[in-house]
């Protein structure tokens, strides 16, 4: 069995209780944290079994957890006809864009996504893939665990859905909605293949009707309690603009939250994307059922759909977890930004006392990995499962601001990417680089797919 050792790391968070500590080691046992203690002694083995690192000018950090992500959306950021536009405009635009998406793309653009994730500290995602073009070919979900393996990334996808096309009142075209029999035969038959339910996997399975005006009431029902019957979490977009309370005011004759309620997706087992406009009433309620919320700052401010009222979250005991949301109204994979601007928003809102370094970290570390339903990721402790990102201070843009190495992270830098990340005690990315594929044939390939997709 491989061991890891880190040497005298600087600083190491080890969670939000614990807070950190400094000149210290963490010896890795094959998947496992096994020790973390100053000074530790292992006994001379030989190069092949033992891979000591020196970390005197690293900040170790839990690897972050990613809530919300379109991964697909990688191929279409930054488009000139839509970088100006409110989120309903922008998907009636990129529909007839991602309309096109093949077997080819879907691989691609997690291979980017998941990289760019994990080259800023991310060991842990989600992603929401609602789009199945009529005529695709092959396994999709199967195609996104290939290329998450292929990278070393703990990986917890949605199986999304889309059932209601323009025809039927809602934004997409028919090419990209499925009818609600095969999603639910699908979305079975992903669980019953994919999802791994034990402490430490590596793969699970989570349901995603994409949002209220995009299925029906039966299908949001219906997935719930399919989801129920295999213990998997659920999800969806929720409160994320006015224009959609509006829609499901005019359309369905009541909010967004009071619709999910009605049907059952509401609970300890749910966790909606955005969150942006509930009401005091509203969070009340999250709060009462345990509901959760995945925060994504950047795409928040990038669609211009307002700010979560995360710090009231917070101090109502709703659990909230960060998302990058998808790469074509972010632009970027980039986890640390993403703490970066969570910080930061809130205190635009609430003022500059609103939410701590620390409480940032602790929403994309411990609060991630209970929202995805893993219970040994999101800390540094013995017994804990070996997701590490391992970020160099040494550099000239953190210089004077060492006296607080974690807060430095956030405050201070302008390069978000690791020196090493390590996920289930393998490392995936070292001295900044993916160690699972070849990040330039990443590049060559995306850059392709994405021209042919436009064009």
């Amino acid at each position: 069995m491989k061991l890891i050792l880190l040497k005298n790391c600087l600083y190491v968070y080890k969670s939000h209780k614990e807070g950190g500590i400094k000149n210290c080691d963490i010896l890795i046992r094959g998947d496992r944290i096994e020790e973390i203690e100053r000074e530790i002694v292992v006994e001379r083995m030989p190069e092949d079994t033992l891979k000591v690192i020196n970390c005197d000018d690293y900040v170790v950090v839990p690897g972050f957890v990613n809530t919300h992500h379109h991964f697909y959306q990688t191929l279409t950021r930054n488009l000139p006809k839509v970088q100006n536009a409110k989120l309903f405009d922008w998907l009636v635009y990129l529909y007839e864009i991602w309309k096109k998406i093949d077997a080819e793309a879907v691989y691609y653009s997690t291979l980017l996504a998941a990289g760019e994730l994990l080259k800023t500290g991310c060991t842990c995602t989600t992603d929401h893939h609602y789009l199945y073009p009529k005529g695709f070919a092959g396994d999709l979900m199967g195609i996104q665990f290939e290329a998450a393996s292929d990278l070393g990334i703990r990986f917890a996808p949605t199986r999304g859905s889309m059932s209601k096309s323009k025809k039927d009142g809602g934004l997409p075209p028919d090419t990209v909605v499925q009818d609600e029999k095969v999603i639910l035969k699908d979305s079975r038959r992903v669980i019953e293949k994919y999802h791994d339910a034990t402490e430490h996997s590596m793969s699970r399975v989570i349901l995603a009707p994409c949002s209220p005006f995009s299925v029906s009431p039966g299908l949001i029902k219906e997935t719930a309690e399919l989801a129920r019957v295999f213990g998997v979490k659920l999800h969806t977009h929720l409160a994320e603009t006015a224009d959609e309370d509006d829609y499901c005011i005019g359309t369905l004759g009541m909010r967004p939250l009071d619709f999910m309620e009605k049907y059952d997706f509401i609970g300890n087992d749910v966790f909606f994307a955005h969150g942006i406009h509930f009401n005091d009433d509203e969070l009340r309620r999250l709060a009462d059922t345990g509901t959760s919320v995945a925060h994504c700052p950047s795409s928040n401010m990038r669609l211009g759909s307002g700010i979560a009222r995360v710090k009231e979250m917070l101090e109502m005991e709703i659990k909230v977890g960060l998302g990058v949301d998808g790469s074509a109204s972010n632009d970027t994979s980039d986890m640390l930004g993403e703490i970066r601007n969570a910080l930061l928003l809130q205190r635009v809102r609430y003022g500059a006392d609103a939410v701590t370094a620390r409480d940032v970290f602790k929403l994309a570390t411990e609060n991630g990995a209970g929202i995805l339903g893993f219970n040994k990721i999101g800390k540094i402790e013995k017994g804990y499962q070996a997701d590490l990102a391992l970020f160099n201070v040494n550099k000239l843009e953190y210089a004077g601001s060492l006296s607080d190495p974690l807060a430095a992270l956030i405050f201070a830098g302008y390069n978000h990417g690791t020196e090493y990340t390590i996920v289930n005690g393998k490392i995936v990315v070292e001295h900044g680089r993916l160690t699972g594929y070849d990040e330039d044939e990443i590049i060559k390939n995306a850059n392709e797919i994405s021209y042919k997709l436009t064009d």
